[in-house]
């Protein structure tokens, strides 16, 4: 077993004999990114499995350590890691915790915190836990975050924001039920061959992986009837886990919609431009400012490849990151960052503006500043877009799936009765003139 180390501040470390030795459990956020990461982590040496369960009991384990007035996806991610701990068949003195810690204003800064007295609570306080940041919050010696991983992560990410870019596309059309997901597995398999063949990790090579990418989904046979788009905004944990929405894009598919999932890649570089604004507005290091700057500059240069392969093709493709940042000028500053800050009112904007006006917003109940970007802001959307239709959601221990739905299918009826309102008065001329 290896020897338990800690830091002069008493804060158990991951050693380098860890990474030998231990297996690092990693909770689920985005199915197809996440089994890229986990793949890419494995090919760095670490030993990592991806949680994947969704039940009912990793909410009352997480209530059971942590307050249930804390931010829903802290309490289940908890109570995913220590069902697993409990239930999943790992000797507890060989694993590892692996949580992203933002360092910003939300309480998802506190969650590493929260998850070391979870443990603690538990009897598992022997259980390492490493923060995967970019801040320099904590630092492991078995756990380093090298810029040749971080530029292979940034590939990842950008093949799954395409993958399920063309997925969700096609796959409420799908003539052979199932042909989709498929196709989805065996590109991540593709992919990750790539990978481990250090394949698909250049600006070219991933380029011509776009253009591949795109053909093979474009060969599933679909059918040509008219569907109401949905778009999916909200807090990023609750926005992307069907873990944490309770299988949102199901439901909505399930109701004959198309879901229309704003990707990670502009998160991320949100989280970046965030650091050039703390300069502006409150001074500090114009190296960071330009290490920032490059480091975005970079990811932008991937997603415009990105988008311009989509637009050769079919499929409809995102805008920019500039372009988001545009539309939101006039509602929020750029200093309104905490959460999803503006991001989030501006993946709303793109999505009207993109021809999809229905919006499901999701947030966790108590979540103060995406009430305040997210619910808030949809009246002033409103009023400015009247054909806006907006729903938002809160996500807690306590709200119920079926009062959740419900909601969801009101707002559904009066997506399909504006656009059959829509079709009646664009027949109308059309007929006269006959």
């Amino acid at each position: 077993m290896a020897e338990l180390k800690y830091d002069k501040d008493g804060r158990l470390l991951f050693t380098k004999e860890m990474k030998r030795e231990y297996t690092i459990l990693m909770p689920q956020m985005l199915p197809v990114h996440f089994g890229m990461f986990r793949q890419l982590l494995v090919l760095e040496g670490y030993k990592v499995d991806m949680l994947t369960t969704n039940h009912r009991g990793i909410v009352d384990e997480g209530l059971k350590y942590v307050h249930n007035d804390t931010c829903y996806p802290a309490l289940l991610v908890i109570g995913q890691l220590i069902d697993a701990i409990k239930h999943g068949g790992y000797d507890p003195h060989k694993i590892a915790l692996f949580i992203t810690q933002t360092g910003g204003g939300c309480r998802a800064s506190n969650y590493i915190h929260l998850l070391r007295k979870a443990l603690e609570k538990a009897g598992l306080e022997f259980v390492p836990v490493i923060s995967v940041n970019l801040s320099g919050l904590e630092k492991n010696p078995g756990w380093t975050l090298t810029l040749s991983m971080i530029r292979k992560m940034i590939y990842a990410m950008m093949y799954g924001d395409l993958i399920v870019n063309v997925a969700n596309q096609v796959r409420p059309y799908e003539l052979n039920h199932g042909q989709t997901d498929r196709l989805v597995d065996q590109w991540q398999g593709r992919l990750i061959d790539g990978f481990q063949a250090g394949r698909g990790m250049s600006r070219k090579q991933m380029r011509d992986n776009f253009d591949a990418i795109i053909a093979d989904f474009d060969t599933i046979p679909v059918s040509h009837e008219e569907k109401v788009k949905v778009g999916v905004v909200g807090e990023i944990y609750v926005k992307f886990s069907p873990l944490g929405n309770n299988n949102l894009e199901d439901f909505l598919l399930s109701e004959g919609a198309e879901p229309v999932v704003p990707g990670l890649t502009d998160f991320m570089i949100f989280k970046i431009f965030n650091r050039e604004v703390d300069v502006d507005i409150y001074g500090g290091l114009w190296a960071k400012k330009k290490v920032c700057q490059v480091f975005k500059g970079y990811i932008e240069a991937c997603q415009k490849d990105m988008i311009a392969a989509l637009k050769k093709s079919r499929f409809r493709a995102p805008g920019t990151f500039e372009e988001m940042h545009q539309l939101v000028q006039g509602y929020l500053g750029d200093g309104n960052k905490m959460g999803e800050g503006w991001l989030l009112t501006g993946e709303m904007l793109e999505l009207i503006h993109s021809g999809v006006p229905n919006i499901v917003c999701t947030q966790p109940f108590g979540c103060l500043p995406n009430h305040i970007v997210g619910k808030g802001m949809i009246r002033k959307l409103k009023d400015d877009y009247p054909s806006s239709n907006i729903v938002a959601i809160d996500y807690d221990p306590g709200a119920t799936k079926i009062n959740q739905e419900n909601r969801i299918k009101l707002m559904l009826a009066n997506a399909k009765a504006l656009a059959k309102q829509e079709a009646e008065a664009e027949k109308e001329p059309a007929e006269a003139g006959v």
